[in-house]
């Protein structure tokens, strides 16, 4: 039975551009878009709040969160996989790549972590076949360079485990995210209650790390993407010759590079640029490296991550839209450029026969708030 909707008397964020118009969706695809705040009968009136598509998000650490909500704390997966979906829908996003970290160090104490991938994946697409789940779900493989097991992590998935991303992690103590073994060491501290001993054998440990098996794992993970078939993503370059390296793997996608000069030699290689919301909205980075509004202003960003804020992927494009005096082009870092850089074509911005993926939202003093979220033409928030 065909299922139809109309939203109208809405500002509709189309690409390039915000006009009045209405949309008819049928059987969850957009069918019709027309101008105009006319209101037919039967549709819903918007009252002019704005029309989004659904936002997407390419890399957050929130379901991490969700599963170990304190150190040492393994919460119910399936619970905590519920509620990571559903907090997600209800800030406007409508398809994620759920980040889980492949490569551990069982071997380790307090600096040490277990696998846990594997499992979770199972457990996230088992839920989604029995249609438990709001929004659209794929996977983003966090391959840690710095780990004992990451190509053997990386084997256990096939490609019909829906990894869309896979992004190659390095963090060896000074360089990259942390230049500074300062930042480091206070991240660390305080998220594992490390004495100063065991900070200085934790560093040491991960070099270690790094010069066994850091090459091995690289081209493991290069490798293993392809035979996923999913997008491969450099993480923290700092320099133009890291950047130079990513682009020889046939990176197309940067995350978080840590410098001007990194952002700039991406676009130099035809590389998208994605930085985090939380950098953007709290006016820097808490590891002390770029500013997203100086990438922004520098017009070397092209994506947006809500990282380890759900809200703040909506605030942050709303935020570049006044940065940039577009809020259709600060929509898009959420919508239309992750959707092309990891190759989705159905989705991503309000077009004839696009999914139904939107979030209405309205604007109280600058702060976006959303009012409905739909996921093929269904409300979902």
């Amino acid at each position: 039975m065909t299922q139809e909707l109309i939203l109208a008397n809405a500002t509709l964020i189309l690409a390039g551009e915000t006009r009045t118009g209405a949309l008819r969706i049928v059987d969850g695809v957009i069918a019709d878009i027309s101008e105009g705040a006319a209101v037919p009968a039967g549709a819903q009136d918007l009252g002019g709040d704005f029309l989004a598509p659904g936002l997407i998000e390419l890399h957050t650490d929130n379901l991490e969160r969700h599963i170990e909500p304190r150190p040492g704390v393994d919460w119910p997966h399936a619970a905590a996989i519920i509620a990571h979906d559903a907090e997600l829908a209800s800030t406007g996003i409508t398809t994620v790549f759920d980040a889980m970290r492949c490569g551990s160090i069982p071997s380790g104490k307090k600096g040490g972590y277990k696998k846990y991938a594997r499992q979770l994946a199972s457990e996230m697409l088992e839920l989604r076949g029995k249609d438990m789940l709001k929004i659209s779900h794929f996977l983003h493989l966090r391959a840690e360079v710095c780990s004992e097991t990451l190509a053997e992590e990386l084997s256990e998935f096939t490609e019909q485990d829906r990894v869309g991303l896979v992004s190659l992690m390095d963090h060896t103590p000074g360089q990259r995210q942390f230049r500074d073994i300062s930042k480091l060491e206070q991240y660390v501290k305080s998220k594992r209650g490390m004495s100063d001993a065991e900070f200085i054998d934790h560093v040491a440990r991960l070099k270690d790390l790094r010069a066994q098996y850091g090459d091995l794992h690289e081209a493991a993970t290069v490798a293993e993407a392809a035979r996923f078939g999913a997008v491969l993503a450099s993480h923290d370059d700092t320099t133009a010759a890291q950047v130079a390296v990513s682009a020889g793997y046939g990176i197309r996608l940067a995350e978080f590079p840590t410098t001007a000069e990194a952002a700039r030699a991406c676009h130099d290689h035809g590389i998208a640029v994605m930085m985090g919301a939380p950098n953007l909205i709290r006016g820097g980075s808490h590891s002390g490296n770029v500013a997203a509004q100086e990438l922004a202003e520098l017009e070397l960003l092209d994506i947006v991550s809500s990282d380890y804020i759900p809200a703040a992927l909506l605030q942050a494009a709303v935020k570049l839209g006044e940065i940039w005096g577009d809020l259709a082009r600060g929509i898009a870092t959420v919508t239309a450029a992750p959707a092309r850089a990891v190759g989705l074509t159905d989705r991503g911005e309000i077009a004839l026969g696009k999914r139904a993926d939107l979030l209405r939202f309205g604007l109280g003093e600058g702060t976006p708030m959303p009012r409905a979220v739909y996921s093929r033409g269904q409300r979902v928030a």
